[in-house]
């Protein structure tokens, strides 16, 4: 298919969230959502509640005939499911709840999130203490009831907004370092082997099938350095969504095969932060200074909507692909999730996100 013919699953100059938002209010995080990402909303998550609502709880209260339980170095497999499961099952019954109760009638599409398994693998400790990542069987296991959980969820989701054209975002941000094997050990003193990427692309690949079938569109979210566009690409992600400012020109060749092959981009320009003190460097994503990876963009202000999508636009310029198709190719985001931006700073963030996209759509000569 052409790109001048390739549809995708949001409307022209769409803008959205990562995923994560900063209070404990579903409803209040729901409403704002809705009215300032009209074309292309997402359910908020809030880990500002604690543990059960951060995105590994979130998600490992989906997995089926797998507990885990919180211990003081983060979620471990556990015997028996208990209070930590059920809290978490709890804080995703009130998102849905909110959800239903401002979006039962929207018709569109929707975005929902989770973690995706290898990053749950490189999260959840075995019993031993030991990154699940590290055990080829028990990752098989908890990739297999990740899938089932999945399904589950995206069928609620469906039910509880039968009009909706759901999007699933799969965030994979220890992707990266699962493929370099640069994940510590329990002891600190050495790191996990990589993972074999046949194995990696194989479980995406099935994932993203199942999501397909069950009629949603399965999308990859990674905003760490080093994205594996291509694997994402061929393990059948149907948008990808990343930090503009660390696309590198490294990156060129594998997001222009992504655009050529139809897949849609949810680039993120816009800080996920509140604007460091001053005399102290602003980074990506509202990261600190010193962690940017050199050749990486700075992130710009929201004061000036052409400003945001500057990295955008001097991407698409070097892919060298259609201006005309940019608007509808590319949805404009934050950097990152919202979780530790101040409540106005977040709202502030999707405005900007939304200005930065009609930019695309009004001046995609400039």
């Amino acid at each position: 298919m052409s790109q001048q013919q390739q549809s995708y699953p949001w409307p022209v100059a769409s803008s959205t969230g990562v995923g994560s938002w900063p209070g404990e209010d579903p409803d209040e995080a729901m409403r704002t959502v809705l009215g300032e990402l009209p074309d292309l909303p997402h359910l908020p998550e809030l880990p500002g509640r604690g543990a059960g609502a951060d995105m590994i709880g979130r998600t490992a209260g989906l997995l089926v005939d797998l507990p885990v339980e919180v211990q003081p170095t983060g979620w471990r497999v556990a015997d028996t499911p208990g209070r930590d499961l059920a809290r978490a099952g709890s804080f995703l019954s009130y998102d849905l709840d909110a959800l239903t109760d401002h979006a039962h009638t929207y018709e569109g599409p929707l975005k929902i999130q989770l973690a995706g398994p290898w990053t749950l693998a490189a999260a959840i400790e075995l019993r031993n203490g030991q990154r699940l990542v590290s055990d080829p069987g028990a990752h098989r296991d908890l990739a297999e009831s990740h899938l089932e959980g999945a399904l589950v969820h995206i069928a609620e989701v469906r039910r509880r907004v039968p009009g909706a054209r759901l999007l699933v975002q799969v965030d994979e941000p220890s992707l990266p370092s699962v493929l370099l094997g640069s994940l510590p050990t329990a002891s600190g003193l050495g790191v996990l082997p990589a993972v074999d990427r046949i194995q990696v692309e194989a479980v995406l690949r099935t994932l993203f099938s199942a999501i397909t079938a069950a009629g949603a569109v399965p999308a990859a979210h990674c905003c760490a350095p080093g994205v594996p566009v291509d694997l994402l690409r061929r393990s059948g992600a149907r948008a990808l969504s990343m930090n503009a400012l660390l696309l590198e020109r490294a990156h060129d060749e594998m997001v222009g095969d992504a655009v050529e092959d139809g897949v849609g981009l949810l680039l993120g320009t816009v800080p996920a932060t509140d604007p460091p003190a001053s005399g102290t460097a602003a980074e990506p994503g509202g990261s600190p200074a010193g962690t940017r990876p050199p050749g990486s963009a700075q992130a710009p202000g929201m004061s000036d909507p052409a400003a945001i999508v500057d990295p955008v636009r001097e991407l698409w310029n070097r892919l060298g692909f259609s201006p005309d198709l940019l608007s509808a190719a590319v949805v404009t985001t934050p950097t990152c999730g919202l979780a530790g931006a101040s409540p106005r700073h977040a709202r502030a963030a999707l405005e900007a996100v939304r200005a930065g996209a009609r930019v695309l759509r009004d001046e995609p000569r400039r």
